[in-house]
């Protein structure tokens, strides 16, 4: 029977004719309702789709015949990857289709607001010859900061260097060498570099600890003169704050091609004279939409022969041996607390295997707390496939060592690495005939919690009354305690706090907790 491939939005000529040669019978149906898309879904083996199309739980439960579903682009926000693998369904997305479009749409905003192109053009094509109004600047000998040295970042980094700037750079999980290799000086925070450079291009995935990073505060701290140009996420600047530091005079203009809520039609950076602004159009040209087609297409076409995907998102767990499968969401989520307690990537991470898990391939367990590791830091989705690949682009090397014997647990996974100046540890096991999580060691500090979507994690002095301080803070902020521990050292010293929280820990309240005397570090942290 032929296989039929259901198109649910556009995908270019290029893509859909390789399917067809392929044998593959594809259906195009664009513009379909919730309703619709789940009526079509029933008979087809593969959905392709873009950023539009929601491919929800009810959408999977109702294609029992899927193998595949396709994401013609980068971003998998519109999937739901846990429901498509609880069904047993492979995802698939073409991560490398736009990044140099992307890249050129970033270095094209860059020169069009430092030499007012957009509003030169308008002004002339209104009948007026205004050539002193809309002097520009110069690239060259200006210094540029990149926010965040993933694919894209390093483009553009690698492009500016072309015009003669100077380049700057902030991204903690970014070896020195790596940077000193792109040409690139590392500075340690954002207000760093942004109070030293004349340019600022921002390309960084959106996350709880994103989200806003470019408020008043961090605004203030700007080179006067300073150009923002930000093709990456909208929501990562705040647009209001921006748009009161440009009529302000403290910042000379922007160039925004992502907004918070999309579609844009309405924002504060509209009205400012010195503002270039785009709908999104950083992947909007023919050569990225021609290689995302092809790349979806080729992907679908292997998923469907049964042959190895090299872009899958979610391989299969049934891939791992029995006994290990069940610890892959613990590794995951300690690669997740590794990074957020770290602040940084190690060079090593040494990622060990304790007890009967140690006589198995743990080869999908390392390649899991990668997949953690990374995918708070990095602008693409993070997959088994493409996890390794990302950690040596960012001079991350992996060591893996195995234990048959284990120390306290019948099985422990543990994480060890040296970044921003200090050793981190975490570790964790499955416990019971649950095999529920459980986290058992932070910074060397013996601990019993379950990882959950939000917790908070505090280092203090060792004195009476911490708990009382950090509850009495937590408790006022509205905000319900479900699990907590304090850590001991193996010198039963208590200098370590770790909470399950029922909702997220505002920065607010973090940096309440990290002002009371005695707190010596306080971060709230998002597992998901």
């Amino acid at each position: 029977m032929t296989q039929r491939v259901l198109v649910a939005e556009e995908l270019a000529e290029r893509g859909l004719g390789s399917m067809r040669t392929a044998g593959l019978d594809v259906d195009v149906q664009l513009g379909l309702s919730p309703e619709a898309l789940r009526d079509a879904v029933r008979g087809a083996h593969a959905l392709i789709i873009r950023s539009a199309t929601q491919v929800t739980a009810e959408v999977l439960a109702a294609g029992t015949d899927l193998v595949v579903v396709g994401r013609a682009g980068i971003g998998l926000d519109n999937v739901d990857v846990a429901a498509a693998t609880k069904h047993g369904v492979m995802v698939v997305n073409a991560p490398q289709s736009n990044v140099l479009s992307a890249a050129e749409q970033a270095v094209a905003l860059m020169l069009a607001q430092a030499r007012n192109i957009p509003q030169a053009d308008a002004d002339l094509k209104a009948g007026r010859w205004n050539r002193s109004r809309w002097a520009g600047v110069e690239l060259h000998a200006k210094t540029l900061g990149v926010v965040g040295l993933g694919r894209v970042g390093v483009l553009v980094a690698q492009r500016c260097l072309a015009f003669g700037m100077r380049l700057l750079a902030y991204d903690p999980y970014v070896s020195a060498e790596r940077a000193r290799q792109l040409g690139v000086e590392l500075v340690p925070s954002v207000e760093a570099l942004i109070a030293q450079v004349d340019f600022l291009t921002i390309h960084l995935p959106k996350t709880p600890e994103t989200i806003g990073l470019f408020g008043p505060d961090v605004l203030a701290e700007a080179k006067p003169g300073l150009r923002i140009v930000n093709t990456a996420r909208g929501g990562i600047i705040d647009e209001a704050a921006l748009a009161a530091a440009i009529a302000d005079g403290r910042i000379a203009g922007a160039a925004i091609d992502v907004f918070a809520t999309e579609p844009a039609t309405e924002s504060p950076l509209f009205a400012l004279e010195s503002v270039v602004v785009t709908p999104h159009l950083g992947a909007s040209t023919v050569e990225a939409q021609d290689k995302a087609g092809q790349t979806i297409a080729e992907q679908v076409v292997l998923a469907l022969r049964g042959e190895f995907v090299p872009l899958a998102v979610n391989l299969a767990a049934t891939e791992a041996n029995a006994t290990v499968q069940p610890f892959l969401p613990l590794a995951e989520r300690l690669g997740r607390l590794f990074t957020a307690l770290a602040s940084g990537t190690p060079e090593m991470l040494e990622v060990g295997f304790e007890g009967q898990i140690a006589d198995y391939d743990c080869k999908v367990l390392t390649l899991g707390v990668l997949k953690g590791v990374l995918a708070p830091v990095v602008d693409e989705p993070v997959s088994f496939v493409n996890a390794p690949q990302l950690a040596e682009e960012r001079g991350l090397t992996v060591r893996e060592t195995k234990l048959g014997t284990a120390r306290d647990y019948v099985n422990l996974v543990e994480l060890r690495g040296h970044a921003a100046g200090r050793e981190t540890q975490v570790a964790g096991t499955l416990y019971g005939k649950q095999a529920a999580p459980r986290i058992v060691a932070i910074d060397d500090h013996i601990v019993d919690v379950p990882p959950s979507a939000h917790m908070l994690v505090v280092r203090n002095a060792d004195v009476p009354g911490m708990i009382g301080r950090v509850g009495t803070i937590v408790g006022d902020a509205g905000i319900n305690v479900d699990d907590m521990d304090v850590g001991k050292t193996a010198q039963g010293e208590a200098a370590l706090m770790v909470l399950s929280t029922t909702a997220p820990v505002p920065a607010d309240v973090v940096a309440a907790l990290r002002a009371v005397d005695g707190i010596v570090d306080a971060r709230a942290i998002e597992l998901g």
